[in-house]
């Protein structure tokens, strides 16, 4: 059960902190969790602007900084769901059309489940990891893309190491993806969790990109050790 707690102490009455009642056979760090979906503002920002979930702030705080979304662009969301990505995306570099006088870029999303349709965005349901999935995305695009990104984390095992060793890997994998289908200049971007693993994905990143940077954007969660990674200039 949801409970609204008020201000009722002066002018402008209004919704302080939605509280949540522990259901019968509901576990305490679900109704945890629930209070503290309920009562984040990124949520409640994404409700009303209508984007598909928290994480569509997260790309566009990175974006901001790096400026890889840019009108024409070409992009590539590996495991798009979702779609908050796209949605940021398709805006960012134009694939509507809607900025006159600007280049037209593509949204190209896939993942290993269906997706609700967005406009502006093509969506494919596709492993990334088999053989010939940079050919389909190649193809698909009609050639290669600018940018690779990626807000994918493996299913959670409750091992906090495993966990961390698992979303290391996906993005590593997700990289050597990203040698395959990027144009020469290209940028790759990708959730990582910080704990000790990044090594080997940062000097395999120095070695295929100009420059690799990190960042923490204010959406992410205090609490939370993600990060993103931003490499640009692919050397091809």
């Amino acid at each position: 059960m949801v409970e609204k707690k008020k201000n009722t102490s002066g002018r402008g009455q209004r919704d302080l902190q939605v509280r949540v009642k522990t259901a019968k056979g509901r576990k305490l760090s679900s109704t945890l969790w629930l209070k503290r979906q309920l009562n984040d503002p990124y949520v409640v920002r994404a409700n009303k602007e209508g984007y598909r979930g928290r994480a569509a702030f997260k790309i566009m705080e990175v974006d901001d900084k790096y400026r890889f979304l840019v009108p024409g662009a070409r992009v590539v969301d590996l495991g798009c769901a979702p779609g908050g990505w796209c949605q940021v995306a398709v805006k960012r570099v134009n694939a509507n059309g809607d900025k006159q006088g600007k280049r037209v870029g593509t949204i190209l999303g896939v993942d290993l489940q269906e997706v609700d349709p967005i406009e502006g965005c093509e969506i494919h349901v596709l492993d990334f990891m088999e053989d010939d999935a940079d050919l389909k995305v190649k193809g698909w695009l009609g050639g290669k893309a600018d940018v690779v990104m990626s807000d994918m984390a493996a299913s959670a095992s409750g091992h906090k190491q495993t966990d961390h060793l698992r979303i290391m890997a996906l993005c590593e994998t997700a990289a050597y993806f990203a040698f395959d289908v990027l144009e020469q200049g290209g940028t790759f971007v990708a959730k990582v969790l910080a704990g000790g693993a990044e090594g080997d994905l940062q000097k395999l990143l120095k070695e295929k990109f100009t420059k690799v940077h990190h960042m923490k954007p204010p959406s992410s969660r205090q609490d939370s050790s993600e990060k993103f990674v931003v490499a640009t200039g692919f050397r091809g």
